[in-house]
């Protein structure tokens, strides 16, 4: 797990994701040669932070975002939220301001306010400290979203034959750059398949340790055709899977649906409970079936 450490230790909300996007680039730069297909790296000021790593003669692609959610520094003390953090009084916070490192607690009185020895510059952005946990059959740490998902498309590129990873910003705070991927996607590689490669939620119909969740529907619902193609690879295969059908959440899949392009897209994904907290948990098992759901999908597809 030292790969998903080093992804969790890396600070990038939504709207500054630099770090995570040369980090990604770093890492495939320097680990292509222990890849099966020798990949083609995609970026650029025209692309803004996102990225594209091209494999083969790429036929689907896999969407995961880089950033995370967390704070920013208004005025005074006072804190405003980046995405949907679940915020609690007491939760520590870091992040790095012109002064230093900054290491602070969360107070919650009629606002969201931080705690430090010394005034914060203005827009200054903090996330919940980093805590890696593997405990047992879980991995407990904050920002699981989505850095698991970054982990699982890391894994996969070791093997991957023919396809393309799209690295994607802002997902957590209404979105925007997988519209733009999109046209690079299908404009350039001619793809119109899609998978979204992300981390759900645990609730009354999705468990921990069922399996990988396939996502017939969130707040959008995915083309019928194209989930039942994915959903009769996976029963062929003996992966362990659990269909997800709720009525709420988006993703990068939300943002494609609404494209001009004929993309289409499913959320593969395991599911963790405590989302948006420093405490997020997801069971081994599922984050593996994840793993080998997205190296079947991607031959198959």
């Amino acid at each position: 797990m030292e790969l998903l450490k080093q992804l969790t230790d890396i600070q990038s909300l939504s709207g500054n994701e630099t770090a995570m996007r040369d980090f990604l680039i770093s890492y495939f730069e320097k680990n292509s040669h222990y890849f099966d297909q020798k990949p083609k790296i995609y970026s650029g000021d025209r692309m803004q932070d996102c990225i594209a790593i091209a494999f083969g003669k790429p036929r689907t692609a896999v969407f995961a975002h880089m950033d995370t959610v967390g704070f920013m520094v208004k005025y005074g003390k006072e804190l405003i939220e980046i995405g949907s953090p679940e915020a609690k009084d007491g939760h520590i916070l870091t992040g790095k301001d012109e002064k230093g490192d900054i290491e602070c607690t969360l107070k919650i009185n009629k606002t969201l306010e931080y705690a430090f020895n010394r005034k914060l510059e203005r827009g200054t952005e903090l996330r919940f400290k980093p805590d890696l946990r593997l405990e047992g059959d879980y991995i407990t740490s904050p920002h699981l979203d989505n850095r698991l998902g970054l982990w699982v498309s890391l894994k996969l590129a070791e093997t991957l034959k023919n396809g393309l990873l799209v690295y994607t910003c802002g997902e957590e705070h209404y979105g925007g750059s997988a519209l733009k991927m999109a046209r690079l996607m299908y404009k350039k590689f001619k793809i119109t398949k899609t998978l979204i490669c992300d981390i759900t939620w645990i609730t009354k119909g999705v468990k921990h340790g069922k399996g990988v969740a396939l996502s017939m529907r969130d707040v959008t619902i995915p083309r019928r055709k194209y989930f039942n193609q994915i959903l009769e690879i996976a029963k062929k295969s003996k992966i362990p899977y659990q269909i997800e059908v709720e009525d709420s959440g988006g993703s990068d899949g939300s943002e494609l649906q609404r494209s001009a392009y004929p993309i289409d897209w499913c959320f593969v994904g395991a599911a963790e409970s405590n989302v948006h907290s420093p405490d997020e948990t997801v069971h081994k098992d599922d984050l593996h079936a994840m793993l080998d759901m997205y190296k079947l999908l991607m031959e198959e597809l």
